[in-house]
């Protein structure tokens, strides 16, 4: 996902997509420790989508204030 994308997002939409994002991590974590993974680098990806939207979102917050 992009920044772009993400921009274009409503405040509600980005903290659903911020826990869907959450969730695929987890579970992507938990099957690393299993040995499930082979896509590792899809962990990293998430890493920065959930930063992505984390900035998106404190952005809109403080434009809102």
């Amino acid at each position: 996902m992009t920044s772009k994308e993400i921009h274009e997002l409503s405040p509600a939409e980005i903290i659903t997509k911020l826990r869907e994002t959450r969730e695929k991590l987890t579970q992507l974590r938990l099957r690393k420790h299993t040995g499930q993974v082979e896509k590792t680098h899809e962990l990293r990806a998430l890493r920065k989508d959930i930063a992505r939207l984390e900035t998106v979102s404190n952005q809109k917050k403080r434009q809102a204030a």
